[in-house]
């Protein structure tokens, strides 16, 4: 089991011996409410076990604390699939996570997305897709499907123009500049975020380099109101918990009210992409 699944268990119980110490109930009396050997609180309050629903609503129940179930029996339903190990995830290559991106958005209405370093793989151009891929292969040392994968991830891209999805995506300047690829293949990204700017399901946003105090996170998704999906080093989070996707939405409306949108999106865009034909013009030609 991964250090994150145990971590996650024992902040589970600790939330739980919280609620069970607040209403004044010793574990042995809880656990003879709920018809359980003495034994079992401790296992679940320091993280030994994973609660059942039974076991959630008992607690729930036994404490007075009724008002907080839904959100306990989500964190419980999350854990085991809270930490996805990339290397596990992609051990036959990047076409399967692909295959999740594509599901997810179809399941959903609306989706909020951020991005601090890169573009968004739902606006990705097939070279930069491309490109992305390429150093996830070599970074992770994994199979090697790109071909498959780039064609999952603009197989996503339909649902930009189609459907009633709706689309709010926010990109950090920085992203218009992190080299991915050749100043080409960069061109060619930079004209692509120009058109998706008209786009009706798309609200695009740039939040310039000179906008105040950011947000402390890594590229976030948020899936309607019910997942947040946040892509970490060695693994994704999936998160359910509906108080903490009520904060991720915070964050994103507070991220989103730094950002620009319509011409003043264009004119930040491109200023990028002028200094990236600057630097096309600069390089010498190779002899002929």
């Amino acid at each position: 089991m991964s250090n994150g699944v145990n971590e996650a268990r024992q902040a589970l119980g600790q939330r739980l011996r919280e609620i069970r110490r607040r209403s004044g109930i010793s574990g042995r009396e809880l656990a003879r409410l709920s018809g359980w050997h003495e034994t079992k609180v401790s296992k679940i309050e320091y993280g030994r076990v994973k609660p059942s629903d039974a076991d959630i609503r008992a607690y729930c129940a036994h404490t007075g604390a009724r008002d907080q179930l839904d959100d306990l029996l989500a964190t419980v339903h999350n854990i085991d699939a809270a930490y996805m190990e990339y290397r596990r995830q992609h051990a036959a290559g990047l076409k399967r996570g692909q295959q999740k991106s594509v599901r997810l958005a179809e399941r959903s209405k609306l989706m909020r997305i951020y991005q601090p370093v890169v573009i968004p793989g739902i606006l990705q151009t097939a070279e930069y897709a491309e490109a992305v891929l390429r150093h996830s292969v070599d970074f992770y040392r994994l199979p090697d499907d790109i071909d498959e994968a780039v064609s999952k991830r603009l197989e996503r891209q339909q649902y930009l123009y189609r459907g009633e999805r709706r689309f709010h995506i926010l990109i950090a300047e920085q992203a218009l500049y992190t080299s991915v690829g050749t100043d080409a293949v960069m061109i060619g990204q930079l004209d692509r975020l120009m058109a998706v700017i008209g786009l009706s399901r798309v609200r695009l946003g740039i939040i310039p380099a000179q906008a105040g105090p950011p947000m402390q996170t890594t590229n976030f998704v948020i899936f309607d109101s019910r997942m947040v999906t946040v892509e970490g080093i060695t693994a994704e989070l999936t998160i359910t918990q509906p108080r903490e996707v009520a904060i991720y939405s915070r964050a994103f409306d507070t991220l989103a009210s730094q950002s620009v949108t319509g011409d003043a999106a264009r004119s930040v865009i491109r200023k990028a992409l002028e200094a990236r034909h600057g630097n096309s013009d600069q390089k010498p030609q190779r002899p002929r």
